[in-house]
């Protein structure tokens, strides 16, 4: 069974195998309302929108992930504020605020050269991480997975009928904006693992997996956390023995894991 463990028994994999975790847990959970409020082009925005804040921070002597988060909920307000005062639809909006968010970023990347390296911010740096990472990504994923548990009754109503939760007397506009805040704040936690761009993978697949193979919100949640915890570990495993990139990998697993779910659930039918 040595060929299990090894890969676990170098620090360095291991670290990588617990930060893929922490961030994985809070991202499945999340996963289950962007996939039930069909908006998975909304964490994709925000996962792309973030960069111009990481480089302006970068510039301004900032903390890089404040400003990938602020970054994040202007594209994700902006887009609100156009699909609310406009005839354009929210994917359009979200959309064009998107390209032009990650555009400007890459302009001022060029712009303003440093030391960070741009596939590091896009793609990642697992392998690389430091306790600073950990000391970063572990509150967020605290934080935001223990809303989630508490409140996932009346997020689970915003999803399926906005119009009852305002009837229930919900604070819809809290309960909107505070998931928007939680997407910007995981894809912030998931920069120094996965990167921008991978990280819509963890944000969406998941809760689309758990979707096809459960009836009830309760079971979706927990069958999304343990594909998107068992997906990170095997990433991470199998990257060792491929001599592969391991966020990649844990993408690649978690599609494949879709795939399989997608034929079962068509043979059920």
């Amino acid at each position: 069974m040595s060929w299990l463990t090894l890969p676990f028994s170098f620090p360095v994999m291991a670290d990588a195998a617990m930060i893929a975790v922490i961030v994985a847990i809070p991202a499945a959970i999340l996963s289950c309302f962007l996939v039930l409020k069909g908006w998975a082009l909304m964490g994709d925005g925000i996962s792309h929108a973030v960069f111009p804040g990481i480089v302006l921070a970068y510039i301004l002597g900032l903390p890089l992930l404040a400003g990938a988060f602020v970054a994040g909920m202007i594209c994700a307000t902006g887009a609100g504020w156009l699909d609310a005062n406009s005839r354009i639809k929210s994917d359009t909006a979200l959309g064009v605020v998107m390209a032009g968010m990650f555009a400007l970023g890459l302009i001022l990347f060029v712009m303003f050269p440093s030391n960070v390296h741009l596939d590091h911010i896009l793609f990642g740096n697992i392998l690389g991480i430091g306790p600073q990472d950990f000391a970063q990504a572990v509150p967020i994923a605290v934080a935001v997975t223990g809303i989630l548990l508490l409140k996932w009754r009346d997020f689970a109503l915003l999803a399926f009928d906005p119009v009852q939760a305002r009837v229930s007397g919900l604070r819809t506009g809290w309960l909107h904006y505070g998931l928007l805040a939680m997407i910007a704040a995981s894809v912030v936690a998931m920069l120094s693992s996965v990167g921008i761009i991978l990280s819509i993978g963890l944000l969406i697949a998941p809760g689309a997996i758990a979707f096809l193979l459960t009836r009830r919100l309760q079971a979706m949640m927990a069958v999304a956390t343990v594909i998107a915890v068992g997906a990170s570990l095997a990433g991470v495993w199998a990257s060792f023995w491929l001599d592969s990139a391991p966020a990649p990998t844990i993408i690649v697993i978690l599609t494949g894991c879709f795939v399989l779910a997608f034929a079962w659930r068509q043979i059920r039918v």
